[in-house]
Order: structure tokens, then C-alpha cells, then sequence
């Protein structure tokens, strides 16, 4: 009889916890379909994994080389075409890297349809109810969104809002992680996708 009372207790945020992993689920396989097994996206990782290698071991040979050389002239002209190599290289890591980018775009508007819609359904069914109790009083801040939209004052009540967002974030993250699909890490390295940040090289 108590198991059954706290199921009904917690019977809301498990709901939301278990609606967020099954969309979770869904949404990778959503990006699978579209995305992860065509031969464009394979293409574009392997080349941005490749140019990552390269351009780490050209960094640390410029750096070996830099510590042991004399700094002569003579070495003037060989770190000079090092240098433009290592330009050439890092501009083909940022543009396979936006044009990855561009090729999930895709699978992203449908992503964010289906996020949209079980939102939207959550919503409605959670709507004015805590679907949980924080441990503590959150900041000001956080409170806004962890509140947001329960009558009372208690801070320890969560929304479902609050309880969704942080459940999207995690288990996605963690899942793509877990079957492989998560961005390769040169990639943010590269600071490429469709708004790079400027090369403060560039005057």
C-alpha cells in the first residue's frame, strides 16, 4: 500500500521523466534515419576527425620545433609555410564542420516539430500542477522557470517545464553519447557551424 501511495506521489514526474526519454528516443531516431547513416554526414565526420588529427600533430610539431630550433633566418621560411599549412588546414576543419551543420538542419526542423508538439501535449496535461518538489529553494533566477505557471508561493514546487527542460538536456545528450551520434569534438573546437565566430586573425 505504500509503494502504491509514493508511485502516486511521484506518479507525475515520472511521467514526464519517462515521456522525455521516449521522445529522447524518438528524436534520435528521427536524426538516424535523416542524417546519421546517409554517406554525407559519414563523410563530412570522418573529414573533420582527419583534419583534427592533422592540424593536433602539425600544432605539436610546431611546437617541438619552436623549443629546440636556433630562431635563425634560416628558419624563418620553414615556419612561415608551416604556418600557412596550418591556416589551410583549420579553414577545411571549419568549413566541413559548418557544412555538417548545414546537413543536419534537416533532421532538425522535424526534431524540433516533435519537441514542439510533445511540449505542447505536456503542457496542456500538466498545466497549473508541481509535477515534483525541489530539495531546495532555487535562485531568484532559476525560480522563475521552475515556478512558472503553479499557483502558490512554495519555491520547492517544480513545473513541468523546468523538470522537461532539464530532462531534454540530459538524456539526449547522454543517449547520442551512448550510441555514438554526439557531435565530434572538433567540431566545437573548430567554432565552425552556420554562425562562426570571427578569426581574430582577421583584421
Amino acid at each position: 500500500m505504500a509503494s502504491a501511495l509514493s508511485f502516486l506521489r511521484y506518479g507525475d514526474s515520472l511521467s514526464v521523466v519517462g515521456i522525455s526519454a521516449a521522445t529522447a528516443v524518438l528524436c534520435e531516431a528521427i536524426s538516424w534515419l535523416l542524417i546519421y547513416r546517409t554517406a554525407t554526414y559519414n563523410s563530412l565526420r570522418a573529414s573533420i576527425e582527419r583534419h583534427s588529427r592533422k592540424l593536433d600533430a602539425m600544432k605539436s610539431g610546431s611546437g617541438s620545433s619552436a623549443s629546440s630550433g636556433a630562431g635563425g633566418a634560416s628558419s624563418a621560411q620553414p615556419a612561415s609555410s608551416r604556418a600557412k599549412k596550418m591556416d589551410r588546414v583549420e579553414s577545411s576543419l571549419k568549413d566541413a564542420t559548418r557544412e555538417l551543420s548545414l546537413a543536419k538542419l534537416k533532421s532538425g526542423a522535424v526534431v524540433a516539430a516533435v519537441l514542439f508538439v510533445v511540449f505542447g501535449l505536456l503542457n496542456s496535461l500538466f498545466e497549473g500542477r508541481a509535477v515534483a518538489k525541489l530539495p531546495f529553494a532555487p535562485v531568484p533566477l532559476v525560480q522563475r522557470m521552475s515556478h512558472r505557471g503553479l499557483p502558490g508561493t512554495d519555491p520547492t514546487d517544480c513545473s513541468m517545464v523546468f523538470l522537461y527542460f532539464l530532462c531534454s538536456m540530459s538524456i539526449r545528450t547522454n543517449l547520442q553519447k551512448l550510441l555514438g551520434f554526439a557531435p565530434p569534438r572538433a567540431a566545437a573546437a573548430a567554432g565552425g557551424g552556420l554562425f562562426p565566430m570571427p578569426d581574430p586573425k582577421v583584421n
